[in-house]
């Protein structure tokens, strides 16, 4: 390791106690010197895309990545390239109505057969819920009866999901809680698994772009989509939400969410993995339902992220035979690097998860969050 860059970013990754072709699991195996100078040159990008192309491996990727966050390492390489990244995302609307539709034919079109293999039985693609839980579909089982729950949901109710993905939430609130409503995605296969799965109940599920939505309902939620509204975006995505919500009505936003307002959206994750994805700051959803709704509630369980993903990755990855022809390896390391960096930021509590409870009006004497 004789280049300065080497050497420079071997300090950094030392000051997060990894060491490179040390023999703990969190330590880099480095097959290509390359490999660093492309990481101080290009952030995670460079990093990422040298990991998909082998030049550098680790044991556990997940906990390489919470070493490296929780030491805050991300924060001192800022390459150049990123200050025009971060230029893009605060002068151009990148979720505007046509570009809105790319990550539904990008990543949730990928294929309802390999979804099926890493989800849930319910095709949960967000956080599960673990307080009481020790499997993957009762986390996701207990994170939807919790939001039902949170919106205090009757038999009759009409509700709308906003980003309902495979329709785990609207078919088990009209199972258990007996509701109708309607669903919207960006999604093609998304939309086309829920009519068949849900046919036999009293739910309709729609391909639109959430700002044409323009019906009433009883109650509103919208789980992990919030995260492809941008910033430009959200206080017309929480406009739509009034505009569609009963005044007694309630409205659970979960959404992924970062620590730092200005922080920008990772450059390996909106090129490879979500496009024109932006996770939402606390000020920003603050700043998004100023004088729209009150905030009821607020709860935070982004820890139990990391169990899910890491989760996902098991189910991945024993599902990988079936998928290798079709896919290739360069799509392994691809998703073998999302879902355990991902599981790493949350572990290093980098990344939040929150549920919003949101009233119009506020409710009447209080809300009480239910256990």
């Amino acid at each position: 390791m004789d280049s300065a860059p080497q050497q420079l970013v071997a300090g950094l990754l030392g000051r997060a106690d990894i060491r490179i072709d040390g023999d703990r699991p969190w330590d880099m195996r480095l097959h290509d010197p390359g490999a660093l100078e492309r990481a101080l040159a290009e952030g995670n990008l460079g990093l990422g895309e040298a990991y998909m192309a082998g030049a550098w491996d680790c044991e556990r990727l997940d906990a390489f990545f919470d070493h490296l966050l929780r030491a805050h390492i991300d924060r001192e390489v800022q390459p150049a390239r990123l200050a025009w990244h971060a230029l893009q995302v605060r002068l151009f609307n990148r979720q505007n109505r046509t570009r809105a539709w790319q990550v539904g034919r990008a990543h949730y079109d990928l294929g309802n057969d390999f979804y099926e293999a890493m989800l849930d039985p319910l095709m949960a693609y967000s956080c599960g819920y673990w307080r009481d839980a020790d499997t993957l579909a009762a986390a996701q089982e207990a994170k939807l009866e919790l939001i039902c729950r949170k919106l205090r949901l009757q038999p009759g109710m009409r509700v709308l999901d906003i980003g309902c993905g495979w329709g785990s939430f609207m078919g088990y609130a009209a199972r258990h809680h007996g509701v109708e409503g309607v669903g919207v995605t960006v999604s093609r296969e998304q939309a086309e698994w829920a009519r068949e799965r849900y046919a036999g109940l009293p739910l309709t599920f729609r391909l639109q772009d959430y700002r044409e939505l323009d019906d009433r309902f009883d109650a509103i939620v919208s789980v992990g989509m919030f995260e492809h509204v941008g910033r430009k975006n959200h206080r017309q995505y929480m406009e739509v939400a009034a505009r569609c919500l009963a005044d007694d009505g309630l409205f659970l936003l979960h959404t992924i969410g970062k620590n730092r307002r200005d922080a920008v959206p990772d450059r390996w994750i909106d090129k490879h993995i979500f496009p024109n994805g932006e996770t939402p700051s606390i000020g920003q959803i603050g700043d998004a339902i100023d004088g729209v709704f009150v905030c009821e509630d607020l709860h935070n369980f982004g820890a139990d992220y990391d169990r899910t993903l890491m989760a996902w990755h098991d189910n991945f990855e024993a599902a990988w035979p079936r998928f290798a022809e079709r896919l290739g390896e360069t799509f392994r390391r691809k998703w073998r690097y999302y879902l355990l960096s991902c599981a790493g930021a949350f572990r290093a509590r980098e990344l939040q998860l929150w549920q919003w409870v949101l009233s119009k009006d506020g409710v009447r004497g209080g809300y009480r969050r239910p256990q």
